[in-house]
């Protein structure tokens, strides 16, 4: 029998006492992606990650007010806020983690200038991205909005449309798989990168890096003191993860620390 000297014997017991497991939910793509090597840095800590995926951005923030897991990481702010106002969710944000630039995609077209008057443009069915997919289209100076309408402007807002384009609200998920019936669609990057779109080569146009939609974790108010979410932001704020993010992305994913 193999025996342990006493100091490390005591030292993998307490290891092992201490340990805590949280589930936390993310969406596809690049959430998922940065959440396991976030998993592998917080392991030695003694914090175990159970990374639980959702195909939509409407469940991981009910899956987290229901305690069905700890924390969640595939949101920003005006979205969260948004649902806290919908649905009256009792969350609060843990940390800002990456920026995804929202891209421009098209399966037949090269560039902004190909699209023609009177184009059909997908863009998502949320308030927020929707909003964010217009803000968008203005910065490219395709379209004005009404400044009324803050971050969440909708279709009803644009008040300058000069070549006629229309506008189809889909779920942001579908919108990869619906570009063959469109002819430009905004693309949220975890949706596109999970789509096999590459960002950087594929997107004929990408948001402006400044913008109020770094995204979050977030966790049930009353948590963030919580040991493990200390644990949590540790380890993705850690140089391991910003190396990884850094080098498998090339720019398309910013970190916000």
């Amino acid at each position: 029998m193999r025996l342990f000297p006493i100091t490390l014997a005591f030292g993998l017991l307490a290891s092992a006492a201490f340990a805590e497991d949280i589930k936390v939910g993310v969406s596809p793509g690049e959430h998922g992606e940065i959440m396991e090597q976030v998993a592998k840095v917080a392991e030695p800590m003694g914090l175990n990650i159970d990374i639980v995926e959702f195909s939509d951005y409407v469940i991981p923030n009910q899956a987290l007010a229901d305690g069905d897991i700890q924390a969640n990481s595939f949101q920003h702010q005006p979205y969260l806020d948004n649902q806290i106002k919908d649905r009256g969710f009792d969350l609060v944000t843990l940390a800002t983690t990456i920026t995804t630039p929202m891209g421009l995609y098209s399966d037949t077209l090269k560039s902004v200038e190909d699209l023609e008057d009177g184009a059909t443009i997908g863009i998502p069915n949320d308030p927020t991205n929707g909003g964010r997919a217009l803000l968008v289209l203005q910065q490219l100076g395709l379209v004005t909005v009404d400044p009324e309408a803050g971050l969440t402007p909708t279709p009803l807002d644009i008040t300058a449309n000069p070549r006629d384009f229309r506008f189809q609200e889909l779920d942001a998920a579908q919108l990869p798989r619906s570009l063959a019936d469109l002819d430009a669609a905004l693309i949220n990057t975890n949706y596109a990168s999970a789509s096999g779109l590459n960002p950087k080569e594929d997107a004929i146009a990408m948001e402006s890096a400044e913008g109020p939609y770094v995204n979050i974790i977030v966790v049930r108010d009353g948590d963030q003191d919580k040991p493990w979410a200390k644990q949590l932001v540790e380890a993705y704020h850690s140089p391991e993860v910003k190396a990884f993010i850094e080098k498998e992305y090339q720019g398309t994913v910013l970190t916000s620390w």
